[in-house]
């Protein structure tokens, strides 16, 4: 029999379990405070719950802590950890700091998987490398940040700021679980999801259907990052199959992506990985500004961090400089995100990609 995942359970399903367990449903709001607000890995931790229903909870119900397996920091001092999961499997997550003068940290960013691997097999991402092997719980995502945020406490002083779905895997095709996870995460570390953002690659369905979610409160108010990398379809198709499929080529998308403003309000973010030669030209700007008046966005330019077993490059100074440039000239709200963690394989995939081979 399948265990209660209580990782995956928000406080009123905890305090209805509690009440099934003949305990006071106050028991349950005590067991989410532990589960996700102090992140507790063990029944004995939650110390003020009494001995008997801590038992009867080892007993009938899973806690699932991930195993972190591996941990590395780079010189940068970004922080990448692996993290083995009850399967076997592994997943990464990654802290990324931002740092005031002083030296102190301003924003400490978690990148969270959602996936073991990933089926949109897109040519530069050593996820895509891996092929889709498993869906993550919502407490599994949930849990990456808990864990990163003990790391970010005794590591900067503080604690995670910003949380990003842009690791393992699609989002959008884990969506149930990841959205339930933005209730784990708001509620247990208070989070606003104005901090949070979910990343897709396109799937032009589920960004209708978040739109409308968002809409009609179901879903948390979180943030919509689109992977683009290409400007036009035939460019976009070579290098992410999912532009193959009228369903989700640059037509499709743009009509969810208009869709999702008129629903929410809100502005989409652009992710768009330079690739030398590929996707780098002038000419791909001024296409590429056309994409960002679909609707309210903004372009963040990402340095490409080369991935083993991809013959894509990252774009030298000279091409990144035009390419702003060309952005700037269309009024495009744009940033550059340069390449963290370079020197511990920080690239999305590149760790659990190496420890499979292993």
């Amino acid at each position: 029999m399948t265990l209660p995942d209580l990782r995956s359970l928000n406080q009123d399903a905890l305090v209805a379990l509690a009440l099934d367990m003949g305990e006071p449903a106050f028991r349950g709001r005590q067991l989410f405070k532990w589960v996700h607000e102090k992140g507790a890995t063990s029944f004995e931790a939650m110390t003020d719950l009494p001995a008997g229903f801590r038992e009867r909870l080892t007993e009938t119900a899973d806690l699932g802590t991930l195993v972190e397996v591996r941990r590395q920091q780079a010189t940068d001092q970004t922080i990448k950890c692996l993290f083995r999961l009850p399967s076997g499997r592994h997943i990464e997550a990654v802290l990324i700091p931002d740092f005031h003068e002083d030296g102190r940290a301003r924003r400490l960013t978690v990148c969270v998987s959602s996936q073991v691997g990933c089926a949109m097999g897109c040519t530069f991402c050593a996820t895509g490398l891996m092929g889709f092997q498993e869906n993550l719980t919502a407490g599994q995502i949930a849990e990456q940040v808990h864990a990163m945020d003990r790391i970010a406490h005794a590591e900067f002083g503080r604690g995670v700021s910003n949380v990003v779905y842009m690791g393992m895997g699609e989002p959008m095709q884990n969506y149930a679980a990841v959205t339930a996870s933005l209730d784990l995460i708001c509620d247990g570390l208070g989070l606003s999801p104005k901090r949070i953002t979910v990343s897709t690659v396109g799937l032009a369905r589920r960004i209708r259907q978040l739109a409308d979610d968002q809409a009609e409160g179901r879903v948390r108010p979180a943030g919509l990052a689109i992977s683009l990398h290409a400007p036009t379809d035939g460019q976009r198709s070579a290098i992410m199959p999912v532009n193959r499929s009228e369903k989700t080529d640059l037509k499709a998308l743009g009509e969810s992506v208009r869709h999702f403003y008129a629903q929410t309000g809100r502005a989409v973010t652009y992710e768009y990985c330079l690739f030398d030669g590929v996707n780098d030209s002038v000419e791909d700007a001024r296409n590429l500004s056309r994409v960002a008046s679909w609707a309210p966005s903004k372009v963040n330019i990402i340095m490409y961090n080369p991935v083993e077993g991809t013959a894509f490059r990252s774009s030298g100074e000279a091409r990144l400089e035009a390419f702003i440039g060309e952005l700037v000239r269309r009024r495009v709200r744009v940033t550059v995100r340069r390449s963290r963690g370079q020197d511990i394989d920080a690239a999305c995939g590149q760790l659990a990609v190496a420890e499979a081979g292993e």
